[in-house]
């Protein structure tokens, strides 16, 4: 079997001038084809979600629109723990609540539904890559207004150039791999 580290640099691949010039995206699209590689990914993020002796410890896993969902559902099954999607304003039917934050061109919403949690709900949040940290900490708030506490946030890639970290110092952030 692959290490993990040879699975990450395996399925990400960098796509440079994309979505625009000066930017390298980080491609998931081969890892998330290779079924033992995401098998990896998924157990390697899900273990964020639990206690040093390997029990889950979450209710509650929260995908970020939009790879956060292909990653965070996965994860919800391999904890048994429910599935909440984190959405962009406007896409989700029922109330919710919601919180804005800034971008590096503009500004923008995200929500989750308003009963979304139980008062108490353990969450683990997960995405693909923690950049700014503004849409993680955007996140953050809305579990909290929800009544639910967060147990951590789990992403596949962080960008170290980039001031996520620093931006969510005091909470519980795990990245698998750091560039």
């Amino acid at each position: 079997m692959r290490s993990l580290e040879q699975v990450l640099a395996d399925g990400i691949r960098d796509i440079p001038d994309y979505p625009q010039q000066g930017v390298v995206f980080k491609d998931i699209t081969p890892l998330l084809a290779d079924h033992t590689g995401f098998g990896q990914v998924v157990e390697a993020l899900a273990a964020a979600g639990k206690d040093d002796d390997g029990n889950p410890v979450v209710d509650k896993v929260v995908g970020i629109e939009a790879r956060g969902f292909i990653l965070a559902a996965p994860v919800a099954l391999a904890l048994g723990a429910g599935f909440v999607p984190v959405r962009k304003k406007g896409k989700l039917p029922a109330a919710t609540y919601e919180e804005s934050y800034a971008l590096e061109y503009g500004e923008a919403t995200i929500e989750v539904h308003q009963d979304a949690f139980a008062p108490g709900d353990r969450v683990l949040v997960i995405d693909d890559v923690l950049a700014t940290g503004g849409t993680v900490e955007a996140c953050l708030r809305l579990i909290r207004r929800c009544g639910a506490e967060v147990a951590g946030t789990a992403v596949l890639i962080e960008l170290s150039f980039l001031p996520g970290r620093k931006r969510l110092e005091g909470e519980q952030v795990s990245a698998l791999l750091t560039v």
